[in-house]
């Protein structure tokens, strides 16, 4: 990548946010601007300094993720939004999708994960969790399953990608795609 990914951490765990941004620091392209602890700061931040990504939790206090997602779609904002969550509910994964969320993570998601979940969401394409794969590749079988903007894509393109690795109907969980990180200077172990 020839320009840096500019990112703003919003997370009311500070341990976690801390381990996240030192993390997210060992990819040379990747740059911190700010972190926030909960989200009507985040919300400010995004606005004040326009960062390119902004790794958002989705219950914070003072406003969660989805109200912070929300403000920003009603002013066309244009910096991408992923939700790094505990929650893997289908009803929230829609309602994230709904609000131009471009990455849907889970907490237990590895660092590689996390890059190339960035990575794909600066080049204006959606990334979730592989533990809800299962899910988009239901929905994506069932007529008029996937009307929400950008769902259908994402269902497709997970199916397709599924398919071509032989990779179909196998339990929850179970899957993990490695992926080669070239832009970090130290890898992660591979439990990560």
């Amino acid at each position: 990548m020839a320009d840096e990914i500019t990112i703003v951490i919003a997370d009311d765990h500070p341990m976690f946010r801390r381990g996240l941004r030192q993390s997210l620091e060992e990819c040379p392209d990747f740059k911190i601007l700010s972190e926030a602890g909960d989200g009507k700061t985040a919300l400010q931040m995004i606005q004040d300094i326009n960062p390119a990504v902004a790794i958002l939790d989705i219950s914070m206090p003072l406003m969660d993720g989805f109200a912070v997602a929300r403000e920003l779609q009603k002013a066309n904002h244009q910096t991408r939004l992923i939700f790094l969550t505990a929650y893997q509910e289908e009803s929230i994964f829609e309602e994230a999708m709904q609000l131009g969320v471009k990455g849907y993570l889970l907490k237990e998601s590895s660092l590689k994960e996390i890059v190339s979940c960035v990575e794909a969401v600066i080049a204006d394409q959606h990334y979730t969790s592989p533990a809800l794969t299962t899910y988009l590749i239901n929905l994506s079988r069932q007529p008029g399953g996937t009307n929400q903007p950008g769902l259908k894509d994402l269902a497709d393109r997970t199916a397709r990608f599924e398919t071509d690795l032989g990779i179909q109907d196998e339990p929850r969980n179970r899957r993990r795609v490695i992926y080669q990180l070239p832009h970090c200077r130290n890898s992660p172990p591979e439990h990560l």
